[in-house]
């Protein structure tokens, strides 16, 4: 049964008289709501105060009593907070002939009428209806939570780089801005800051540039960003950088302009100084020579403590802003990726079983293949991403690069074509790799597509592996072999080799290429602790070199040892429950399982799981996904082991980066095929 707490879905039933509150409470437990009886309405206080996800009434229950505290508790909840009350009337006793039903829905806000008798039926789609209302509830509370968190986060940045941040909308043309906004215009915090005193305070001399260039950005759609003079109200004279991006709304007419402040004062005053400086060394340089040379070296050194700051500021702010999209644009990709796993993982489950039990037709053995086939290559577009966004499940292990690369080369062949000729140059004995193969073999794969594309009318391919003699300094101490593909084609010029790697950037026309092939070679390469380096020379080729981990001694020696052999039992039939919040996964899977001879119950989140358990049904083993709202598999896992020391537990996800919470756990990789699942319950299953 739910806790009490600030997120419960706990039903409060209060119904004294007569059996409607017992029944209601058994109806609810028995449907799979937690439900507890109370007395009298101080006793309900007390237990929404403990936290609550409804309150079931019975209208006898208000009658005659004083329900304004109750009243008060409601009135005061939260923003997010609209809680659900079940009022169980009487027939005819709703809101349209009952003005007293009618006075208390106004009192008690978020009212459902249930007329009595009711049916066991409507009462649990009543109660299912609050009760999802209320997980909205929570939802959005914790959205507000980290709307609010990122709120704390951006204005300690701002303040940490003493940055002033404005809003301008542009239909009435109101401005709104921050306490160090005002401040960077000489105001108090309680002082008003409008547009217009924003353009009295602007010099004279600088007033119509900065029209124009709100102007302009208002037209196009371009970013805005000016420096400009200002006049303090003191008459103080102060340099502006003001820099905005306009937000267009629905339709995509802009709205608004928002933008940052800054105060950059002290560096024009050092240019101006700079300036005056230079000009009067250029005066007396003809009768003051020797002063002249001691002052000009002392200008350039001055030039160079300004210069170097400045350079520094430029490379943070461009190293940031990429970082920042780089970030952004991994998470997505991750998150698609994510879902499209779990698709895939549907798909081609049910193309196996479909297969199974469809006759023997090489027509529709075909049909299949093709589905398949496509629903791998989806899979593999999933690697990318999740490569990407450095979320892919990376199985790593000792390899030998010679061997992956020698026994690629059919592959390879038939990939690139006749029109290319292919050279290897791997020496013998060299210390084997610290690698995921099968992603190093995509990453291969990706490199050698690109070199043939870059040679439309065909040249030459050169692979090599070799022990690197020194070690990158981007990279931490130790050992590292370099895989390197070289090709003779067009090349790339320095801007296109700047951007080579970003996440959907191509040179291949529309349709030839989803831009993630070298984005996702680089993020694998970081992820083995690695690194991706291009060098290229416009109409003289092209060069890749993957710097890879020389695997330690412990790996090597892992890698050597005979797989163990599982006890007879493996295959043997077992109850296996199945953990999903996606119907049409768990579905998927129960179907797989239950194909291989397995009983399978399915559960659509974590508190059912436990439920299931609780009930004292026999569960040999449970195979859970992770991402799950409320409960997810990390946390259903260690509730099981808490009650069930010995229960196996096998977690399906796609993702790697998960809490140090799952150590231990074993983990079955999305998308899977059923000959995977079935390799991973055997193991379980024996070794339980």
């Amino acid at each position: 049964m739910s806790e009490p707490g600030p997120l419960s879905e706990r039903a409060i039933v209060l119904a004294p008289s007569g059996r409607d509150g017992p029944l209601a409470v058994s109806i609810l437990q028995r449907a799979g709501f937690p439900a507890e009886g109370c007395n009298d309405l101080t006793a309900l206080h007390h237990e929404i105060g403990k936290g609550a996800g409804l309150a079931l009434i019975a209208d006898e229950a208000l009658r005659g009593v004083d329900i304004a505290p109750i009243a008060e508790v409601l009135r005061a909840q939260p923003p997010w907070s609209d809680f659900p009350v079940i009022l169980l009337t009487q027939r005819g006793g709703g809101p349209e002939r009952n003005p007293v039903a009618a006075r208390l829905a106004e009192l008690l806000g978020n009212v459902t009428f249930l007329e009595r008798p009711f049916h066991p039926t409507t009462l649990v789609s009543v109660v299912r209806t609050a009760v999802r209302g209320r997980r909205r509830q929570y939802d959005a509370r914790s959205r507000l939570i980290e709307l609010y968190e990122n709120e704390q986060q951006l204005q300690t940045a701002l303040r940490a780089g003493n940055l002033g941040s404005w809003t301008l909308d542009i239909t009435t043309m109101a401005l709104r801005a921050s306490d160090s906004c005002k401040a960077h215009f000489g105001r108090l915090p309680k002082d008003p800051l409008t547009y217009d005193d924003v353009i009295e305070a602007i010099h004279p001399d600088d007033r119509e540039r900065m029209r124009s260039a709100v102007e302009h950005s208002l037209r196009t759609g371009e970013n805005y960003s000016i420096e400009y003079r200002i006049v303090w109200p003191d008459g103080s004279l102060r340099w502006m950088d003001v820099r905005a991006r306009v937000l267009r709304s629905s339709t995509g007419v802009i709205e608004q302009m928002i933008g940052v402040s800054s105060d950059i004062t002290p560096r024009k005053t050092s240019e101006l100084e700079r300036e005056q400086l230079l000009a009067q060394l250029a005066a007396e340089r003809a009768t003051l020579s020797d002063l002249t040379a001691t002052l000009e070296q002392r200008v350039r050194e001055r030039t160079d403590a300004l210069m170097t700051e400045v350079a520094a500021r430029e490379r943070a702010q461009v190293q940031l802003l990429q970082a920042q999209k780089m970030e952004s644009i991994g998470q997505l990709t991750g998150g698609v990726a994510h879902d499209f796993n779990n698709l895939l993982a549907a798909v081609m489950g049910n193309l196996e079983l479909l297969r199974k039990r469809l006759p023997d037709d090489p027509r529709l053995d075909r049909l299949i293949d093709g589905a398949m086939q496509g629903a791998r290559r989806g899979a593999a577009l999933t690697q990318r991403m999740l490569a990407f966004a450095r979320q892919q499940d990376l199985k790593t292990g000792s390899a030998d690069l010679g061997e992956l690369l020698t026994g690629m080369r059919d592959l390879l062949d038939r990939t690139l074509g006749p029109e290319v000729s292919l050279t290897f140059d791997i020496p013998d004995h060299l210390p084997p790799a610290q690698v995921d193969a099968n992603q190093i073999e995509l990453a291969t794969l990706n490199l050698a597509i690109n070199a043939r594309d870059a040679m439309p009318d065909g040249g030459g391919i050169d692979i090599s592996v070799s022990l690197a003699a020194k070690v990158h300094p981007d990279l931490a101490p130790g050992q590292y072999l370099k895989l390197q593909i070289v090709d003779s084609g067009v090349g790339m010029d320095e801007p296109t080799l700047k951007k080579a790697i970003e996440p959907f950037f191509s040179t291949k026309p529309v349709g030839k290429g989803t831009g993630l092939g070298l984005s996702m070679v680089h993020g694998l390469a970081e992820q083995l602790g690695g690194l991706l380096e291009l060098s290229s020379v416009p109409e003289k080729g092209t060069t890749a070199t993957l710097w890879l981990p020389v695997a330690a001694p412990a790996a090597i020696a892992e890698a050597a040892a005979p797989a163990p052999v599982l006890p007879e039992e493996a295959g043997r039939s077992a109850t296996i429950l199945v953990v999903d919040d996606d119907p049409l996964i768990a579905r998927s899977t129960a179907e797989m399982l239950a194909d291989l001879g397995h009983i399978v119950v399915e559960a659509n989140s974590g508190r059912e799981a436990l439920d299931i358990l609780e009930s004292g049904l026999g569960v040999d083993l449970i195979v859970t996904d992770h991402a799950m709202p409320g409960m997810n598999g990390i946390e259903l896992a260690a509730a099981v082991h808490r009650s069930r020391p010995g229960m196996p537990v096998l977690l399906a996800t796609g993702y790697v980066e998960l809490p140090v919470q799952a150590t231990g756990l074993p983990r079955l990789a999305k998308p899977y095929e059923q000959a995977a699942l079935k390799a991973h319950i055997d193991h379980l299953l024996a070794s339980a």
